[in-house]
């Protein structure tokens, strides 16, 4: 586990096996056993956070679905949906040695466009910018940011 650095989000309860020289992580929404990459360790630190912190229930929290955006799949990190299952929070994360930057604010972008959230999260699990789309001028790198349930 040496090259998992702690991260700003709150320490996680992981479920970790080691299996063959890889280590697991058995992912609370997905329910099943991932490989624990760096960004697996970042993604499971923020769902963590969202139902344990942010009082998400796991019936509106999606992981890793596809989309077809101009002919080609992607995939998005998190999607947290509100009461009426509308996107509350679009999530792309990136392990914690990737700067948060202009490749990953056009990546989520790219989500956006067809997720429409009102709130978008990028986090490497150092750095964290949370944009809210209705108040196009805030952009806060801060935990709180994060809206509650």
């Amino acid at each position: 586990m040496a090259h998992f650095v702690p991260l700003i989000f709150p320490k996680a309860a992981l479920e970790l096996t080691k299996k063959n020289e890889l280590i697991y992580v058995n992912c609370i929404i997905r329910k099943k056993l991932l490989v624990l990459t760096p960004e697996e360790w970042v993604r499971q630190h923020v769902l963590h956070f969202l139902i344990i912190h942010k009082n998400y229930p796991l019936s509106r929290l999606s992981v890793e679905k596809s989309i077809n955006y101009n002919g080609l799949t992607k995939r998005w990190d998190i999607v947290a949906y509100n009461e009426a299952f509308n996107p509350q929070l679009l999530v792309e994360c990136k392990q914690p040695n990737i700067k948060i930057g202009i490749d990953t604010f056009l990546q989520a972008a790219t989500y956006q466009k067809i997720i429409q959230s009102e709130n978008i999260l990028l986090t490497n699990g150092k750095e964290t910018i949370c944009y809210n789309i209705k108040k196009k001028e805030e952009v806060l790198n801060d935990l709180q940011a994060i809206g509650n349930y």
